[in-house]
C-alpha cells in the first residue's frame, strides 16, 4: 500500500512558511531563518511569527500562528525547548503537518529533562500526524523549490543537482555543503535530522527513493534508531538510486560521543558495515570521499570490470594513481597488441608507452594526443580510464583539448579526470566536462580512490 507523504511533502515543497521566533536582531536564529528563506528567493509567502514585533524584514508580523490569516505548510520553530509542545499543539489546530525544530535542548543535552521533552513531542506529533525534522537541527535545504528552511543563508549558494544528503549532524551538513560549492557538486535536498525526533534515516532514505529530484542519497550517520528498518528499505531499493554512508563511531571515543551530540549510541562499527554491505549500501571513510563518490555516481557510468588505464600528462601523478588502484584491487594491466602499437607509433621511444602512458613528450601534437586516447578508449581490455594533467604553463592548451576530445568520442566506460590548476584556469573547461558526465578531482589519489568506489559499488550490486 502507497505511504501517504503528505507531511513531508509539506516539509519539502511548502507554499506557505511560517517562522516561529522570526527576528530581525542578528544575534538570534529567527533573524539567520529569515534571511535564508529570503535571499534564498523561497516563492511561496512567509509568515513571521513574534508576539513582540509588528513588521520583520519588511513583512507583517503576527502575534502567534492563530493570526496568520492563511493556511501555513511547514512551521520552522526557533524558540526555547520548553514552549515547544504549547507551539506544537496550535501547529495542530492550524492544521500544520510539517515542521522543522531547530531549537536544541531535548535528548541531545546531559539531563534527563531533556529526554522527556523529547518524548513529550514526538507523542504529540505522532498523535496529530504531524512530522518532525529535528529537534537540535541546522534545518533543511531544497535546492529545486528552491527553500532554504536553515539557519545559514549561505547554503543559498550551493548549486542545484542531483544528490541528495541526509545527515544527523549541522556541521558536517554544512562541511558538505561547502566542499559541494569548492568541487563544483550539485545538490538536491540538504537535510539535517537532528535528534530524529520521529523522522529517522529510514523514512527520509525512503521518500528519497521516490523523489524524482533526487538521483543519489548520501548519508552522513552516528547512530541508527531502526537499521533493520534502513536495511530493508535499502534492499527494496535493489539499486534504483545508489546509497552512500559515512559512518563514524571506529574509536570508542567517537561512538561515545555521538550518544551525547544526537543522543543515540552509535553501535558496532563493524556490524554495520556487514549489514550496510548486505543491504546494497556503499561505505566511505571521509567526507571528501562521500562528495566524490557521489559525484562520480550521479555523472558516470559504472566499470564493466576492473582493469583501468591510466594516462598522465605528467608520470608521477599517474603513478600515484596506478598505486591506488592497485593496492585497492583495480589492475593496471597491459594494453592489447594493436593498442600497445599504436601507442609507439604515437609517442617518441624516451616517453612511458606502456600502461600508465605518459603522454607529456605529446602535448605539442593533438593528432597524437587524440589517437592515443581514442585507442585506449576502444581497447576491450580496458574496462575505465583515468585522465591526468597538472597545469605548466606549456600545457595550458591541453585540458581544452582533451575537453573536446572527450565530448567528441562518447563511451560506456567511466572517465575520471585530474586537471589540476591554480583558481580561474581550466574552470570553463572543467565546468564542460563535468556537463557532459565526465567527473573531475584535484588530485589523482582522489579520482582513482573514487575509481575504486564506483567498481566497489557495481560489486555491492550484484
Amino acid at each position: 500500500m502507497e505511504k501517504n507523504w503528505d507531511a513531508l511533502d509539506a516539509i519539502f515543497n511548502p507554499r506557505t512558511v511560517a517562522v516561529i521566533g522570526a527576528s530581525d536582531n542578528p544575534g538570534k536564529l529567527g533573524s539567520h531563518v529569515m534571511r535564508s528563506l529570503t535571499e534564498g528567493k523561497y516563492p511561496g509567502r512567509i509568515y513571521p511569527v513574534n508576539p513582540g514585533k509588528e513588521v520583520i524584514m519588511g513583512m507583517k508580523a503576527y502575534p502567534s500562528l492563530f493570526g496568520v490569516p492563511d493556511p501555513v505548510d511547514l512551521s520552522i520553530i526557533v524558540l526555547p525547548a520548553g514552549q515547544v509542545p504549547k507551539i506544537i499543539k496550535e501547529c495542530q489546530e492550524k492544521g500544520i503537518k510539517g515542521i522543522v525544530l531547530i531549537t536544541a535542548g531535548f535528548k541531545e543535552i546531559e539531563d534527563k529533562r531533556g529526554e522527556m521533552l523529547q518524548r513529550e513531542i514526538m507523542e504529540l506529533a505522532n498523535q496529530y500526524g504531524i512530522k518532525i525534522i529535528g529537534p537540535n537541527t541546522f534545518g533543511i535545504v531544497n535546492l529545486h523549490l528552491p527553500m532554504n528552511a536553515s539557519f545559514t543563508p549561505e547554503f543559498s549558494l550551493v548549486e542545484k543537482g542531483e544528490i541528495s544528503f541526509v545527515s544527523q549532524s549541522g556541521g558536517m551538513s554544512h562541511l558538505m555543503g561547502f566542499l559541494s560549492m569548492q568541487n563544483r557538486v550539485g545538490f538536491s535536498k540538504i537535510i539535517g535530522l537532528g535528534n530524529r525526533c520521529n523522522v529517522d534515516f529510514a523514512e527520509m532514505v525512503e521518500y528519497l527513493i521516490k523523489d524524482s529530484q533526487t538521483k543519489l542519497i548520501a548519508m552522513y550517520m552516528e547512530g541508527i534508531d531502526h537499521p533493520k528498518k534502513l536495511m530493508e528499505i535499502a534492499k527494496r531499493a535493489n539499486g534504483e538510486k545508489p546509497l552512500l554512508a559515512y559512518k563514524v563511531g571506529r574509536s570508542s571515543t567517537s561512538d561515545k560521543a555521538s550518544q551525547f551530540h544526537t543522543g543515540s549510541l552509535a553501535g558496532k562499527h563493524e556490524i554495520y558495515e556487514s549489514a550496510f554491505k548486505q543491504a546494497g549500501i556503499l561505505t566511505v571513510g571521509s567526507s571528501e570521499e562521500l562528495l566524490d563518490t557521489a559525484k562520480a555516481l550521479a555523472l558516470c557510468p559504472l566499470p564493466g570490470g576492473n582493469k583501468v588505464a591510466v594516462l598522465s600528462g605528467q608520470a608521477g601523478p599517474g603513478m600515484a594513481a596506478c598505486d591506488i588502484c592497485e593496492t585497492e584491487g583495480l589492475l593496471i594491466p597491459p594494453f592489447s597488441k594493436a593498442t600497445q602499437r599504436r601507442i609507439e607509433e604515437l609517442l617518441p621511444p624516451l616517453a612511458i608507452r606502456t600502461n600508465p602512458v605518459d603522454m607529456g613528450p605529446a602535448w605539442y601534437d593533438s593528432e597524437a594526443i587524440k589517437g592515443i586516447v581514442y585507442t585506449v578508449m576502444d581497447d576491450k581490455n580496458i574496462d575505465a580510464l583515468i585522465l591526468c594533467i597538472m597545469f605548466a604553463s606549456a600545457n595550458r592548451s591541453a585540458v581544452g583539448m582533451l575537453t573536446d576530445l572527450l565530448l567528441e568520442r562518447k563511451t560506456d566506460k567511466p572517465i575520471l579526470c585530474c586537471f589540476s590548476a591554480p583558481a580561474g584556469i581550466w574552470d570553463d573547461e572543467i565546468k564542460r566536462l563535468e556537463e557532459s558526465g565526465v567527473p573531475n578531482y584535484p588530485t589523482p589519489e582522489r579520482a582513482a580512490k573514487t575509481l575504486v568506489n564506483l567498481f566497489r559499488f557495481k560489486k555491492i550490486k550484484q
